[in-house]
């Protein structure tokens, strides 16, 4: 039987690609393979490879949306301690948080919404 597929990289549709590389770089600690007006990518650590392709008029979901996105989490050791050093990155924090406790959802610098959920 054929090995399965494996995630190798998730790719973001945004309007600044070398906007976004930097900021998830100072996020996750992965290395800025490159970085471009039309494409950035992110590389390194344990977790698949961030990449953002200019897309020409973009707009970010908004938050909450009635549609379904995608989004990505991140596992991280204390969250409001997380949450304040991403938003000092140029995150913001939405007023609607249905996370409770137990996640938050920030945004990055062009809108799109992701997690911050406690763990090892």
């Amino acid at each position: 039987m054929p090995a399965p597929a494996r995630i190798s990289t998730v790719v973001i549709d945004c309007g600044d690609p070398a906007r976004l590389a930097e900021f998830y770089s100072k996020v996750t600690g992965q290395e800025i393979a490159e970085s471009g007006e039309d494409y950035a990518s992110l590389v390194g650590g344990d977790h698949p490879g961030l990449a953002f392709v200019r897309v020409e008029g973009h707009r970010a979901p908004g938050w909450p949306d009635e549609n379904n996105h995608a989004h990505l989490d991140f596992t991280v050791t204390d969250l409001e301690e997380a949450a304040g050093r991403i938003v000092a990155l140029g995150a913001s924090r939405p007023e609607f948080q249905p996370g409770k406790d137990e996640w938050i959802v920030l945004t990055d610098p062009e809108g799109h919404p992701f997690c911050l959920a406690a763990g090892a």
